[in-house]
């Protein structure tokens, strides 16, 4: 059971993570890019020559692992997946390089017994040498078997954390779809996080899955790339940050279709699993990078 006091003076390990061009590209792949050999805007992404990093690559660096399993955390890691994901830009990322990333619980929610519970942690990703800030990352993680902690120890509960609310209402104003591929999960978990509920089918069932799911932040990153490619050309400086809850498992091999409504705050948008017509991502946000 999870211990409030405990899991806020949680200390993650300092994770400095060297990266290299062939990592770069080995991300821009899982993501589906380069599926289009003749896209030059796509190959930006996947070939050595004028190489750039697509930002939402921030999430699998200075990554302190698998840590809801790895961690002395009290909650059920089988049972955890992820909740909300927000990353803001603070200067683009280089092609390669070496950065540190410093990880920290912010809020621990219990939703009730029976619903689960909310953790929210933060990680800054810095240049090694120069200490200059890349990103800042929000991250929920939803423990589905951990709610009731707080009436049965009486301890604290955190608000639950709000970053931005439901799309507009109306059909969307502009959409675009993304094929995955059938093997993107194995791939994808090459670039950090192994855990074998995206791998191993026994696990996949035991967790209430039909066969392995697809990572959130996999999910996540295809939706960024898609804003990314809609709303800013595919320029890698154009993010601002971008945020979005996960609202069903997505599965490898599905169209992920991304709807969008422009307004003054940014662009609103939701992610569909377009073959079983089903939201896998809501309440989005995207915030181009300010010129």
């Amino acid at each position: 059971m999870i211990d409030y006091h405990a899991l806020k003076a949680l200390r993650f390990p300092v994770v400095e993570t060297e990266y290299t061009a062939r990592d770069t590209m080995l991300y821009a792949l899982g993501l589906g890019m380069g599926q289009d050999p003749t896209d030059a805007r796509h190959l930006n992404f996947v070939y050595e020559k004028s190489l750039s990093a697509l930002p939402s690559m921030v999430v699998v660096l200075g990554y302190p692992g698998f840590w809801a399993r790895d961690l002395d955390t009290g909650f059920d890691w089988r049972m955890v997946l992820a909740g909300e994901q927000r990353v803001t830009m603070h200067r683009p990322l280089p092609a390669q390089g070496v950065v540190v990333g410093r990880t920290r619980i912010t809020g621990v929610t219990d939703k009730g017994a029976g619903r689960g519970a909310l953790v929210l942690t933060e990680r800054t990703v810095t240049d090694r040498d120069s200490g200059a800030l890349y990103a800042t990352i929000d991250h929920v993680s939803f423990c589905r078997a951990d709610g009731g902690y707080a009436a049965a120890q009486g301890q604290p509960s955190d608000p639950a954390p709000v970053f931005a609310g439901p799309v507009p209402p109306g059909p969307a104003e502009q959409f675009i779809d993304i094929p995955t591929r059938p093997e993107m999960a194995l791939l994808y978990r090459l670039c950090a996080d192994m855990n074998p509920l995206h791998a191993d089918p026994e696990v996949a069932r035991a967790a209430g899955f039909e066969r392995p799911i697809q990572h959130g932040l996999g999910t996540f990153g295809v939706a960024a790339r898609g804003l990314l490619e809609a709303c800013c050309e595919l320029d890698p400086h154009g993010m601002g940050s971008v945020y979005a809850r996960y609202a069903r498992p997505c599965y490898p091999g599905e169209t992920i279709r991304v709807e969008m409504w422009r307004r003054d705050a940014g662009v609103h948008f939701r992610a569909i699993a377009l073959e079983r017509g089903v939201e896998v991502l809501s309440n989005g946000l995207f915030v181009p990078a300010s010129r």
